[in-house]
């Protein structure tokens, strides 16, 4: 190693030199069970009740496996984002749409429409659930909370299919955007009162907007994409103002994770200033898996308290990347950012949808204890 990786000092808070996304492969048992709630074989009591041991189960296999920060896989959801999003105020699940489409594959049609003003309650299951996560952990390590960024909400009502929804509500893009900030903030502290000190926005906005095509197609509609990245860092900014000071607030970009296909390519440089400058974000989970994410060089504006996660392992392989090539990449990072302000991470969860990606629960876990022996080595 060189002699920028042989000066790396472990960190006692989030984001942690050997990380993770967050969403892991459903084991068959709770597949099995969410078919059955569907189909009205069980109650809802039931289902909860499997939930409850799956989860159990896998922050023991997370501490196994030497994780200092757990996350309930996001087993009691069906989508990484949409699910947290139908439990706001004013907020439906709608089937009536296409769905995301992927390289080769195409989701379920599934989306989240208005039928009121944007808020939230303290009845949204998610802060419940995260209650129980907190107890399953213990105090030995830390509960993550995981849920869509308020760019990626806004995102989502702005689908050609929601668009009415949203103009039946709301008469300009400035309230919409205050309101889906205020209902996010009031989430951000819901989940801080029931303990959580550790919150992660995952976002895929931002790799859309890396992407030549999409951007391309965005501009021949005539949007304004500088415009849209500015009003996407706006909506997350003002989401995490004024939060404790003791409230970790981290960012997760990929370039889409669906039974490992992706959705998007380009790096970061054309919107990196935008979204490594917005204020409160403690690091970045941000994907390198492949040269689709590009190089480096974005690095350079992060601002000198963040850290920046490198996910330089696929989450969508079993296949173990080579260490030395591993190594090589991170050296090359610390052309731009400080190796004690580096963390490791698979590239996005295993599992952002309850499908999963295509590898098995084993290689899963192997993926993970590889990523910890690289780390292990670098920082000491």
């Amino acid at each position: 190693m060189s002699q920028a990786t042989q000066a790396g000092t472990v960190r006692s808070i989030t984001p942690y030199r050997y990380d993770i996304v967050g969403s892991f492969l459903r084991p068959e048992s709770l597949k099995q069970a969410r078919a059955k709630f569907q189909n009205g074989e069980i109650s809802q009591a039931e289902l909860t009740k499997i939930e409850d041991e799956a989860i159990v189960r896998l922050v023991e296999k997370q501490k196994e496996v030497g994780l200092q920060a757990v996350t309930d896989g996001e087993f009691r959801r069906s989508w990484w984002h949409l699910d947290f999003m139908w439990g706001l105020d004013g907020v439906e699940k709608a089937e009536d749409v296409k769905g995301y489409p992927f390289q080769g594959e195409t989701t379920r049609g599934e989306t989240a429409r208005l039928v009121g003003k944007v808020g939230f309650s303290s009845s949204h299951p998610f802060v419940d659930h995260y209650k129980f996560l907190k107890q399953a952990a213990g105090d030995d390590v830390v509960a993550r909370q995981t849920i869509p960024a308020p760019a990626q909400f806004l995102s989502e009502l702005q689908r050609p299919e929601n668009r009415a929804s949203v103009e039946q509500f709301y008469s300009s893009k400035e309230e919409l955007v205050n309101d889906i900030a205020i209902a996010y903030h009031d989430a951000i502290l819901a989940f801080y009162e029931a303990g959580c000190r550790s919150l992660q926005l995952d976002d895929c906005t931002w790799g859309m907007l890396c992407d030549k095509n999409y951007l391309e197609a965005k501009q021949s509609e005539g949007v304004n994409v500088a415009e849209t990245a500015k009003l996407y860092a706006q909506v997350n900014a003002q989401a995490v103002a004024f939060l404790p000071s003791d409230l970790v607030i981290t960012t997760h970009v990929c370039r889409g994770n669906y039974h490992s296909t992706w959705a998007s390519s380009g790096g970061y440089e054309p919107i990196a200033e935008t979204l490594l400058g917005i204020e409160n974000v403690a690091g970045y989970y941000l994907e390198f898996d492949t040269d689709r994410a590009g190089d480096f060089k974005p690095l350079r504006f992060l601002k000198e308290d963040q850290q920046v996660v490198l996910g330089l392992f696929s989450s969508k392989t079993g296949e173990l990347e080579n260490k030395e090539e591993i190594v090589k990449r991170i050296e090359e990072a610390t052309e731009y950012v400080d190796i004690n302000r580096i963390c490791l991470s698979p590239q996005c969860g295993f599992a952002s949808t309850e499908e999963g990606n295509i590898l098995t629960e084993e290689q899963q876990w192997n993926k993970l204890a590889f990523i910890k022996e690289v780390a292990d080595e670098i920082w000491q």
